[in-house]
């Protein structure tokens, strides 16, 4: 099994830090610039920040933002919300992202993730699928998509695997039903994106306990373990989850 790693997600709002639940109800959780220095030294392997209102607001992302946060990281740092075009990637990477995530602009335009990862190369590509529920799909998962306020009539689980088709390097899968709500990483849905490619998954939305994190490698076939409300609220640090994934067995980075 390769090392799985540890990646505390900002979510980004009028510049601060925030969360919510089921992507509404925000509540603020601090400096971006704090946080990621902060993650940094309790030992994360990776950050994401994801500009949640650009794609709502219909603005690129903040790439000031990128840049002072990128300044106090020396670990890769994913940057999502407002990518519509290679130039808005060149932009972000050359504002000190390492990698960037595509959710909306993808969907609306496939060839983009093509041309990006042609471009770019593969491993700076990270395809980011929101999905609820909805039993009329094959899969039982719908695509939604500008920040989770509009459903497709896309199957989630079809585009998974079409991204890994286009080029994508990384799929990061969000529930719906489970963001912000620490009942557990949505398991069945983790498990049929990372069933469906072969690419490194990100287990994203709803981590609340350390059993949480072991369930989302084990039951759901993640490599990565992203996590925002525990770590932001230090419920938990990345160390314990770290330490508590070695004393299960699970090598981690």
């Amino acid at each position: 099994m390769e090392k799985i790693k540890i990646m505390p997600c900002l979510d980004m709002k009028n510049g601060r830090v925030v969360k919510g639940v089921h992507f509404v109800d925000i509540k603020d959780a601090g400096d971006p610039v704090e946080n990621a220095a902060f993650y940094q030294a309790e030992g994360a392997d990776e950050l994401a920040m994801l500009d949640i209102a650009a794609t709502l607001e219909n603005r690129k992302t903040r790439l000031d933002w990128v840049k002072k946060v990128s300044a106090v990281l020396s670990i890769p740092l994913t940057v999502g919300g407002g990518i519509s075009s290679l130039e808005d990637i060149e932009l972000v990477l050359g504002a000190g992202a390492s990698n960037v995530s595509m959710n909306s602009a993808a969907v609306k335009n496939p060839d983009l993730v093509r041309e990006a990862s042609k471009r770019f190369g593969k491993n700076k590509i990270t395809v980011a699928i929101d999905a609820k529920r909805n039993a009329a799909m094959p899969s039982g998962f719908e695509l939604v998509v500008s920040g989770g306020t509009l459903p497709v009539a896309k199957d989630a689980v079809a585009w998974a695997r079409q991204c890994q088709e286009l080029g994508a390097g990384v799929i990061l899968p969000t529930s719906m039903d489970g963001d912000g709500t620490r009942a557990g990483f949505d398991i069945p849905y983790t498990k049929a994106i990372s069933s469906a490619v072969t690419l490194p998954v990100v287990a994203s939305g709803g981590a609340g306990k350390l059993e949480d994190f072991y369930e989302a490698v084990v039951l759901g076939g993640a490599s990565v373990l992203l996590a925002a409300s525990v770590f932001h609220f230090r419920l938990l640090k990345i160390q314990d989850v770290k330490q508590y994934l070695k004393d299960k067995g699970i090598p981690v980075a």
